[in-house]
């Protein structure tokens, strides 16, 4: 039972990364076409964004499995 609680928790969270990660880029690429001139730092500080929410979905599964 625990190592499908963990299955669950370590789904959940690479769910919540996707989604994270998919919403940065959809305001990435929104900011980009309203401010083409500001592509470089728009498309900086989403690599920034994403590594981050990468990092924690890992530590997020990481956790979960360690429970389990």
């Amino acid at each position: 039972m625990t190592g499908t609680l963990a299955a669950i928790g370590a789904g959940l969270a690479v769910i919540g990364a996707g989604y994270g990660i998919g919403k940065i880029g959809s305001s990435a690429m929104e900011g980009i076409a309203r401010q083409p001139e500001a592509a470089g730092k728009i498309q900086g500080a989403m690599i920034i964004a994403a590594a981050l929410i990468e990092g924690a979905a890992l530590f997020g599964i990481v956790v979960a499995l360690l429970q389990g």
